[in-house]
């Protein structure tokens, strides 16, 4: 009995140990070895998914894009009317005796086109071409051209109407586009040149103290063709008076009267064509006509005291500065035309000048001064004659 005793408490002691020693090796195990993940089993050989089955609205297909609008072009700037040149058949016509019930005056077209052999009378408002009894009237107009008709007009200058030339030099061109073209006092340029017409500006003018410029004005015009020069000037007063005439017109160097009376005109024919001087008032304003090339509205003026006052020009009490206001009506001019009014004609010109100022400029005096009044010679002048006269004699500023 006490043997078994024995035995029963050594195996005891036996197996608290044990029990001691795996409990010390459990505790010097490392964390991760603590928990052990559970096997993961190998996969199974898997298809790839298929992709997802599109919704039945994923399948509609997408609307088309909605194209854009072109912008809508802007505007095209409001451009004036480019002025036709004169029809060369204008004035080709015959005279007709006057309508026997009205008086009106009549003629008949020899043109080439529609209004060929047609009979044309003016209108009651004017039933003159040339006023006689009054020339501020309006004149009767016979156009036996594309327009084939007889109506009334001014025959004087229009200042703000295409190719006008006024005031302290003030340009309306071709192109309808205003501009200043200064120049210099006693100096000369080239207007227009082409290949068959040139028309040189005498400019005067005054330059007060403190100035940097003069003022000008347009004193005389020259119009140089075929081999013929015709000049027309104002000559210098001293005191202006609107009964007085101060035209002086010269014909190839040679000084030509023009009438008050009758037709009030002088008129020659060069063989090439027919040239003429209308007056259209009583005193100091005329029409040019060189057939073929242009007309010309011109009236002498002076300088008036409320231009004087109100751009303070500070001129001598003892000169009343006549000049011209100008309007030209050209026909046949090339596309290269040159000048300082020419070049304006040109198709498709766009002016250079400063819009919106009260006075844009318009430069180029280098390219456009002829040494005289009458030379066709400057940096860009087209026009060629075998005729080339010294400067007439009239007053030089």
């Amino acid at each position: 009995m006490g043997k078994a005793l024995i035995l029963v408490a050594f195996l005891l002691v036996l197996v608290s140990i044990g029990a001691t020693s795996v409990r010390a090796d459990d505790h010097n195990k490392p964390e991760d070895d603590k928990k052990t993940a559970a096997p993961v089993p190998a996969p199974k050989d898997q298809k790839p998914a298929a992709a997802p089955v599109p919704t039945e609205e994923k399948l509609k297909p997408e609307p088309p894009k909605e194209e854009e609008k072109p912008k809508p072009a802007p505007a095209p700037k409001e451009e004036k009317p480019k002025p036709s040149p004169v029809d060369e058949d204008t004035a080709n016509y015959d005279d007709e005796t006057p309508d026997p019930k009205t008086g009106s005056e009549r003629a008949k077209c020899k043109s080439k086109g529609a209004c060929n052999k047609k009979t044309l009378t003016c209108p009651a408002e004017c039933p003159e071409r040339k006023p006689k009894k009054n020339k501020k009237n309006k004149g009767c107009f016979i156009n036996c051209g594309s327009k084939c008709e007889a109506t009334c007009k001014w025959r004087r200058p229009q200042c703000n109407g295409y190719g006008s030339l006024c005031y302290d030099p003030r340009f309306v061109g071709g192109d309808g586009v205003m501009f200043y073209f200064h120049g210099g006092k006693g100096r000369d340029f080239a207007l227009v040149s082409d290949t068959n017409l040139q028309i040189n500006a005498h400019f005067i003018g005054n330059r007060p103290n403190g100035r940097k410029r003069d003022y000008t004005w347009v004193q005389s015009i020259s119009i140089m063709f075929d081999t013929d020069i015709l000049v027309l000037s104002a000559k210098k007063v001293q005191q202006w008076d609107d009964s007085v005439d101060v035209l002086l017109v010269k014909w190839n160097g040679q000084q030509v009267n023009v009438p008050f009376t009758g037709d009030a005109e002088w008129k020659t024919n060069t063989g090439v064509r027919e040239v003429a001087v209308e007056r259209t008032d009583e005193a100091n304003t005329v029409r040019v006509t060189v057939r073929g090339l242009v007309e010309i509205d011109m009236k002498a003026v002076p300088v008036t005291k409320e231009d004087e006052k109100a751009h303070n020009y500070q001129l001598p009490l003892n000169d009343a500065f006549a000049h011209f206001e100008t309007q030209f009506r050209f026909s046949n001019l090339s596309d290269n035309v040159e000048g300082i009014l020419g070049k304006t004609y040109r198709p498709g010109y766009v002016s250079p000048v400063k819009r919106g100022i009260a006075m844009p400029l318009m430069g180029g005096e280098d390219k456009y001064e002829t040494p005289s009044l009458t030379s066709p010679r400057c940096k860009l002048c087209l026009f060629q004659s075998n005729y080339e006269s010294a400067p007439p004699r009239i007053s030089q500023y």
